[in-house]
């Protein structure tokens, strides 16, 4: 195994965040978004927080070897914002993307309970790592590839790779490496939030991966940008 360190980072905040709590916050059934998911961009707040990020990554870059990233539009804004010029040389992977919701997508939980209850009732009874909605994935799809996708890349050449990603993934990459099970999966992921533009780090010794740090935002602090946590991944 090549690769010893990685640090996981999630996309700054993007106007899907900003139009999904909005709904929420106006008990909408139906998130105002137009953009497909692959193309939703970045807020304002979200450009700052990826320049916020660019302080930290400046700080720690001769330590990176490669720049790993979701093909979709606010990761790649975040990592070229962050990281400049070398962004160009970033390795995408469309299995880095984003979970896919399906019939779900663009609904608020009140949404999917009111256009969809018989998928709410298959949610409560599944569980949310098993639960696939119709033309989407459950958490256990998401896995299977990404350890496709880390089962070739923690072979790359290099100790260190900085992932640019999205909330599920980094929960997901957690759970291959840590070797986690579903039940302890959901019960850090209860308690724990990828919040945007944060770092989380996960380094490799000779007793396996072990975390680090988790969904780190002293950059954002330091930098004096808005710090936001909004779950890119509520279904439920």
């Amino acid at each position: 195994m090549a690769v010893t360190r990685l640090w996981l980072v999630r996309h700054g905040e993007s106007e899907g965040n900003v139009a999904a709590s909005r709904a929420e916050r106006e008990g909408s059934p139906v998130i105002a978004l137009d953009a497909r998911d692959a193309d939703v961009e970045l807020s304002p707040v979200g450009r700052e927080q990826a320049a916020a990020l660019g302080a930290w990554v400046r700080s720690v870059e001769k330590t990176i070897d490669e720049y790993w990233s979701s093909p979709y539009r606010r990761a790649l804004q975040t990592l070229s914002i962050a990281v400049g010029p070398s962004a160009s040389g970033a390795l995408v992977d469309e299995r880095l993307r984003d979970r896919e919701l399906g019939i779900l997508d663009l609904l608020t939980w009140k949404g999917v309970q009111e256009l969809h209850p018989e998928e709410a009732a298959r949610r409560r009874h599944l569980g949310k790592f098993f639960h696939r909605p119709p033309g989407g994935e459950s958490w256990a799809d998401v896995v299977l590839r990404l350890r496709s996708f880390l089962g070739e890349a923690l072979d790359r050449p290099g100790p260190t790779a900085l992932v640019l990603a999205h909330d599920a993934v980094i929960m997901l990459v957690l759970y291959v490496l840590l070797d986690l099970d579903e039940a302890r999966l959901m019960a850090f992921a209860a308690g724990h939030t990828v919040r945007n533009a944060s770092v989380t780090e996960l380094v490799h010794d000779d007793e396996g991966w072990r975390l680090v740090t988790f969904s780190s935002v002293d950059h954002l602090h330091e930098q004096g940008a808005d710090v936001t946590v909004h779950g890119g991944d509520d279904d439920a």
